[in-house]
């Protein structure tokens, strides 16, 4: 059964939320300026989705880092 609209557009925002927080590092201040919304909105975006950010943080971290010739560090992802 194909879902709706609402929950198409409800999907496709939780997960560009995810994508701006895992590119900011997990920085909610960075991620909402670059989703152009609030902190406050971020937040309560987060919570309304469900999204567990312990958890994805958690995940984050888990992830080997890399180190590059010019010095940056890279997440393996």
């Amino acid at each position: 059964m194909m879902s709706s609209l609402k929950d198409q557009i409800k999907e496709i925002e939780k997960e560009e939320i995810i994508r701006a927080l895992k590119e900011c590092d997990w920085v909610m201040a960075r991620a909402a300026r670059k989703l152009g919304i609030t902190e406050r909105m971020i937040g309560y975006k987060i919570k309304k989705y469900g999204i567990d950010v312990k958890a994805e943080v958690g995940a984050y971290h888990d992830t080997p880092i890399i180190k590059t010739t010019a010095g940056f560090s890279l997440r393996n992802k």
